[in-house]
């Protein structure tokens, strides 16, 4: 079997006297989409952080592509979508996507069939040369998934990518991450929306910093005899 894309062994993470992460396991294989569901404060945005290297465990193992993180050299072959968007406001979405391409490592003659492909996977092609102060916020959620779209990732980390999102949209991207993870690449992702949590391969049910579950929708729904992950979570949460 092929090794895992990422994998966390153990992982606690504390700030202060908080622990947030207590003894996190968790595995993405490639070629699969695992869903971290949970409410917030579950931490499902320090794991994130954890295994981007943008925090360091207290304790425990955090291994992207067999290495050790945090690892600059590996986070280009990553596409990373966070909760706030980082983007430059006074420039256009043409621009965001160039400025990001050249920090991506794109080549310079792939660039532009590469921002093609994103802005109509997040329908923004008629926007893209608009200033990006002028963008709503749900506008400006579809860009920074199109930044972590940019260049065929090898692994996608993102957090609440369809927040503020329309539905018929949220379908359309949902989409591309269907196309990417068949194309072998990986994807890490968290929702709120429970529904979402019947399209991913594996389901990491997340609360008070540990991993109650994580197996496929499918098995867990039969494990707690219930028909929706929403069902299954209320009836773990209650177990805990």
């Amino acid at each position: 079997m092929a090794a895992p894309i990422i994998l966390l062994h153990n992982v606690v993470k504390k700030f202060g006297e908080q622990t947030v992460l207590k003894g996190i396991d968790l595995t993405v294989q490639p070629g699969t989409i695992v869903g971290l569901i949970g409410p917030s404060g579950a931490g499902k945005s320090t794991i994130i952080k954890v295994t981007l290297g943008m925090e360091v465990a207290t304790s425990g193992t955090a291994e992207v592509f067999n290495q050790t993180m945090p690892n600059r050299q590996l986070l280009g072959q990553i596409g990373y979508m966070a909760q706030t968007d980082a983007l430059y406001e006074d420039l256009s979405a043409r621009e965001n996507l160039k400025f990001y391409a050249v920090m991506k490592g794109l080549p310079q003659q792939a660039t532009e069939a590469a921002i093609e492909h994103v802005v109509n996977v997040v329908d923004l092609a008629q926007d893209v040369n608009k200033r990006v102060s002028g963008y709503s916020g749900g506008m400006k959620r579809r860009l920074s998934l199109a930044i972590a779209l940019l260049g065929d990732p090898q692994l996608l980390v993102l957090d609440e990518p369809t927040v503020g999102i329309d539905p018929a949209l949220r379908r359309q991207i949902w989409r591309e991450l269907k196309r990417v993870k068949k194309e072998g690449r990986s994807i890490l992702i968290t929702t709120h929306v429970m529904d979402e949590a019947e399209l991913v391969d594996d389901v990491a049910l997340l609360l008070g910093g540990k991993v109650i579950a994580f197996d496929t929708s499918t098995n867990l729904e039969a494990q707690y005899h219930e028909d929706s992950i929403e069902q299954v979570f209320l009836k773990a949460e209650g177990a805990e």
